[in-house]
């Protein structure tokens, strides 16, 4: 699947849109619901077994989808905000979480991510974050984005991924 080039036009995500994912171990996409589809434009064939990174913009820095990804293995739910590329280069921000579910004897199921509408005033603050790691990102390399997304979760008191989730949640409330 191509890439489309990214836009500046936003599809909104209203707030009684619930965008529901599923995907395997490797993060291969196994479930949409329709407003998934809807929102993102593409069909739900051209969505299933594809990465779920198919979806991520350029405006997100690396940092974020690896601390979502290590701790979703360690089997930690993570709350994060999230802009994804529509088939038609243009973008929508949600607030995901994404949780590993497991079956009755504790085996691997599924990893599950639901999607909802974030405020104004959240993809401001999120917007100028993740900007920040991105650009230092680009010009100091991934360890040092990496660095300065480690010093601002010391900093405000997030190392654990509960109050990282609760910060989250905060801002989009």
């Amino acid at each position: 699947m191509t890439r489309p080039e990214p836009t500046d036009v936003e599809h909104e995500v209203k707030s009684v849109d619930l965008i529901v994912s599923k995907s395997d171990e490797q993060g291969n996409i196994t479930y949409v619901n329709p407003i998934f589809v809807k929102i993102s434009g593409y069909s739900q064939a051209s969505l299933l077994e594809k990465p779920h990174a198919i979806l991520r913009h350029p405006d997100m820095p690396k940092v974020i989808f690896k601390y979502l990804w290590k701790n979703i293995k360690e089997g930690n739910d993570i709350v994060a905000f999230v802009k994804n590329l529509c088939a038609d280069g243009g973008y929508y921000w949600v607030l995901a979480t994404v949780k590993m579910a497991k079956n009755p004897d504790g085996s691997f199921r599924n990893y599950m991510s639901t999607r909802r509408h974030i405020t104004d005033d959240a993809k401001k603050t999120i917007s100028d974050l993740y900007a920040y790691w991105l650009n230092i990102e680009k010009s100091e390399g991934e360890a040092a984005a990496e660095a300065a997304f480690e010093s601002f979760l010391t900093e405000n008191g997030l190392g654990e991924s509960s109050a990282f989730n609760d910060y989250m949640k905060k801002l989009n409330s």
